[in-house]
């Protein structure tokens, strides 16, 4: 069999692979030289610098297995790979102990000012009295994400003597413990930490997590430290509160647009920057390629791969019943995540009907991706899913029965958390995957786009204001469906929107009485 390594990888990968296949080297590859040489390969390695597009895709004829050294798969066709029965992998975790020493080393560089005195003393300058520094010791460390890196950063900063405080809306409180943190929220950690790290995947919602209102909260000793991805922290509000003396100084790798050199905060003499070093290391390179290439010879060899991104290749007539399933529970696990919108410690998925009698395990695990990304981001794949919810302590209880009441199949996925749960259920009619339920109230809605969910009461003048709202602020609705109950009583309203829907703009129709809640949706 060949391979074909389009981007520069490690010796150790390369040599791996040698093993086994017949390797081409060849990297700097435009997409249309890629497109007439991919067609001979089985396997293709890449890192960050080639593209694997569909046009790619389609002309890759022998291709089994694309394989990312490296965490983000941004730049591969994944629709388009998965269509054509083709694995995709990535290394997830190669990288993650270099990105957590980066961060430590972020934080203590900027404890002590060492760049700057660095810089100082090679400029032929002696300034003892400019440079003093604080020690970590006794301090406080928040943790925004307690996912791998996360861990790893709090199990450092404890080996110091530091408090640790987390934030991760996917932990639970008995996991926190175990982990010798104390679990609380993004603005109490803004109040109370001396240092401040980010470890979240970049999603809707941690997308600016620390913004002006966090800035105005904190300590005037307080650092952030971002060595995660670029966007977690708002740039504005960051370089605003090193400016006016708000905070005491940052360390960032990593930033929403690379090369950074517009940012505004990378010239302030308080702020520690590196050109996005996390996974920078010797041993991460050497882990990431040996991964993928173990990934590599272990398909091409008849095997199974551990971090498959998308769905392996199915018998034909399997995938023919199971297909329309699998992406209505990836989608219904992503709009019952967003609507609990907190830490989960159950996870129970039902199967009604026809689809009862199949075997649902890919079903299954596409439920639990569909829950778990919504905190967790693309981290998460459909190999390793349920290993992240058993290692965050999430029951996962899956029911079946032969009865469905109007559907022929129907899937229903309900969190817990203490005393509160949400659920939703969908049915596939035709080729067209629907929500029925929410929260048990029938509704008809196709899950796509923008979606607005909200508990209300029952009675006149409730959802008329909130349709005034969202037509003042330019927001057109394409779709809305109310639940029943007896005047006076709660309901459920969806509203499907063709934009997104900004938090004032939420606000604005949480305030419209009679509206207990609501909550922008999006799938």
């Amino acid at each position: 069999m060949k391979v074909l390594i389009s981007d520069s990888l490690s010796e150790e990968g390369v040599s791996k692979l040698q093993e086994h296949f017949n390797v081409d080297v060849s990297t700097g590859l435009s997409e249309d030289e890629l497109v007439e040489k991919i067609v001979d390969f089985d396997a293709l390695v890449i890192r960050s610098g080639t593209q694997v597009t569909k046009k790619v895709i389609e002309a890759a004829d022998n291709l089994k297995i694309v394989g990312r050294a490296g965490v983000g798969v941004d730049n591969i066709d994944i629709d388009a790979a998965t269509e054509k029965g083709i694995i995709v992998v990535n290394a997830p975790e190669g990288n993650m102990l270099s990105a957590a020493e980066h961060t430590i080393a972020m934080m203590m560089s900027m404890a002590r000012n060492i760049p700057q005195a660095n810089a100082s003393l090679k400029a032929k300058k002696w300034e003892r009295k400019n440079f003093m520094g604080v020690e970590v010791n006794g301090k406080t460390l928040g943790v925004i994400g307690l996912g791998r890196i996360g861990a790893e950063v709090a199990k450092r900063a404890q080996g110091m003597e530091m408090d640790i405080l987390g934030y991760d809306p996917f932990v639970t409180e008995e996991r926190a413990k175990s982990m010798g943190v104390e679990l609380t929220t993004v603005d109490d950690i803004a109040k109370r930490a001396d240092f401040i790290t980010v470890h979240t995947p970049l999603t809707k919602e941690t997308r600016n997590i620390l913004d002006a209102a966090q800035f105005d909260m904190m300590k005037g000793n307080a650092r952030v430290i971002n060595c995660a991805r670029g966007g977690i922290i708002n740039e504005e509000a960051l370089a605003d509160a090193l400016k006016a003396g708000k905070i005491a100084g940052a360390a960032i790798d990593v930033f929403t647009s690379e090369p950074p050199f517009d940012c505004p905060f990378i010239d302030l003499d308080n702020v520690i920057v590196t050109p996005h070093l996390g996974a920078s290391t010797e041993e991460a390179q050497v882990n990431v390629a040996v991964s993928v290439a173990e990934e590599v010879i272990s398909v091409l060899n008849g095997g199974s791969a551990r971090n498959t991104i998308n769905i392996p290749s199915v018998k034909p007539d399997v995938m023919a019943v199971l297909a329309p399933y699998i992406g209505l529970a990836e989608t219904l696990g992503s709009a019952v995540a967003q609507l609990l919108d907190t830490n989960y410690d159950k996870i129970e998925i039902s199967y009604k009907g026809e689809i009862s009698e199949k075997d649902t395990r890919a079903v299954t695990v596409a439920a639990l991706k569909g829950v778990l990304e919504v905190a967790l981001g693309s981290a998460v794949n459909y190999v390793n899913a349920p290993a992240l919810a058993k290692s965050r302590d999430v029951e996962v209880v899956e029911s079946k029965s032969e009865t469905s009441d109007e559907y022929a199949s129907a899937i229903s996925i309900k969190l817990y958390q203490d005393s509160v749960s949400r659920s939703v259920t969908g049915a596939v009619v035709g080729n067209e995957a629907k929500i029925i339920t929410i929260d048990s109230q029938h509704v008809d809605i196709v899950p796509k786009g923008f979606m607005i969910v909200s508990n209300h009461i029952n009675r006149p003048n409730v959802i008329g204001p909130c349709c005034l709202a969202l037509g003042a602020n330019n927001i057109n609705i394409s779709g809305m469906q109310v639940g029943r109950a007896e005047v006076g009583g709660q309901t459920i309203m969806a509203l499907n929107v063709d934009a997104e829907v900004s938090e004032d703009i939420l606000d604005e129709i949480r305030g419209i009485d009679g509206i207990i809640d609501a909550t922008l949706v999006t799938l």
